[in-house]
């Protein structure tokens, strides 16, 4: 029940910044390539129109960083649920909450220390960041469909045949896509 209630969250903030940079910035695309770009012009009435001011900014910001830390929450809850179910160790929520944070937020904040002065950088931090968890993926998702396809893990809970195959084919269309941005990004 988080989990649901946590990416039914993330799911709203992210289609909110979707549907707020598609309104604002379609027709821009040559003006905004980099995130610091895209904070500014939410200062620029000439893109972002009446609304433009340095609160809306703020605003788009602290979305950026509720939706990261959203998925963090996701990502928490999986663990525990792991540690506590396959593992039998039980910690504090407090405890795992903390460790989570700090192991999501520290590095990102050695990174904004040392190339906080430059945003290029920055820019191409992030999008490797994103190809790192895309090159990841797979390797989280063909052992999940596989471990929920086992009679004998799973029990009652076990994925019918069609969500197993259906499972199968959408990872493998995914980790052709993730190929083809490794080749295109490298």
């Amino acid at each position: 029940w988080d989990s649901n209630l946590q990416l039914s969250l993330a799911f709203v903030v992210n289609s909110l910044l979707l549907i707020l940079g598609a309104a604002l910035f379609f027709g821009h695309a040559s003006e905004i390539s980099a995130f610091s770009q895209m904070y500014n012009a939410l200062q620029d009435s000439t893109i972002a129109g009446a609304i433009a001011s340095s609160t809306l900014s703020t605003l788009f910001a602290l979305a950026l960083l509720a939706s990261g830390q959203n998925s963090t929450i996701t990502g928490t809850l999986t663990g525990q649920i792991v540690m506590e179910g396959f593992l039998h160790m039980r910690l504090p929520q407090w405890f795992i909450r903390l460790a989570t944070r700090l192991f999501a937020l520290l590095p990102v904040m050695i990174v904004a220390v040392l190339f906080g002065h430059q945003e290029k950088t920055l820019d191409q931090l992030l999008v490797y960041s994103q190809v790192f968890l895309s090159i990841a993926l797979p390797f989280s998702i063909f052992p999940l469909i596989y471990l929920t396809s086992k009679k004998s893990l799973m029990g009652e809970f076990t994925n019918a045949k069609w969500n197993t195959i259906l499972g199968y084919i959408v990872s493998i269309i995914l980790t052709i896509l993730n190929v083809k941005l490794l080749f295109d990004i490298f």
